[in-house]
């Protein structure tokens, strides 16, 4: 967290949360959601600007609840999370990175939800990864030793047999199927923070 925020949260400890202004898409891209998107339901304006974009980053975090926010100075922003708290992209260097910069660890865990994406644990970071990163993917993973077919991921995806598994730098990773609205239970998340369960 950058130090002039700690600064303002010590100067102004009471600033009342902000809900709703603020969504992370499920390609790792901030929106700003304005009275008219969030009346509309919509996603909101891409965020574009580098500075905002890097100031948002460093200052992402977690609450005891499991709401993610962005500490704006002495105001938590809290985030709308259109998929997971992190999202993944493949990098040819560092394996995986997050949407924030961050090089991810090799992940401990891969989840497939049932339309398709995919999910990634590593220590306390879940991220789904960006789809256009997908294929690239599906084509390092095996059902039962073998590399999986469209059919076979499809039989798979509806509760077939067999054993998914991913190939990733000279690991095998076992891939289990996973609900999309199991995620935010399992894993401790909030998709949608609300004022009303604002402890402050």
């Amino acid at each position: 967290m950058d130090d002039i925020v700690k600064q303002a949260m010590a100067k102004w400890p009471n600033v009342p949360n902000c809900y709703g202004w603020l969504a992370l898409d499920a390609r790792g891209t901030w929106r700003m959601r304005d009275e008219a998107a969030q009346r509309a339901d919509a996603p909101g304006d891409k965020l574009s600007n580098a500075a905002l974009v890097g100031f948002i980053n460093r200052n992402y975090a977690r609450d005891e609840r499991g709401c993610w926010y962005f500490q704006n100075g002495p105001q938590r922003v809290y985030v709308n999370l259109e998929a997971t708290p992190f999202i993944a992209r493949t990098d040819p260097s560092q394996g995986f990175v997050l949407h924030t910069g961050e090089a991810m660890m090799a992940p401990e865990q891969v989840f497939m939800l049932e339309a398709g994406s995919i999910l990634l644990r590593a220590g306390e970071r879940l991220a789904q990864l960006d789809d256009r990163d997908v294929a690239q993917l599906l084509q390092l993973m095996e059902l039962d030793g073998r590399p999986v077919t469209d059919e076979g991921l499809l039989a798979w995806l509806e509760g077939g047999s067999g054993a998914l598994s991913l190939r990733w730098q000279e690991q095998k990773i076992a891939v289990e199927r996973l609900a999309a609205n199991e995620a935010p239970q399992r894993f401790g998340f909030v998709q949608r923070p609300d004022r009303l369960s604002d402890q402050k």
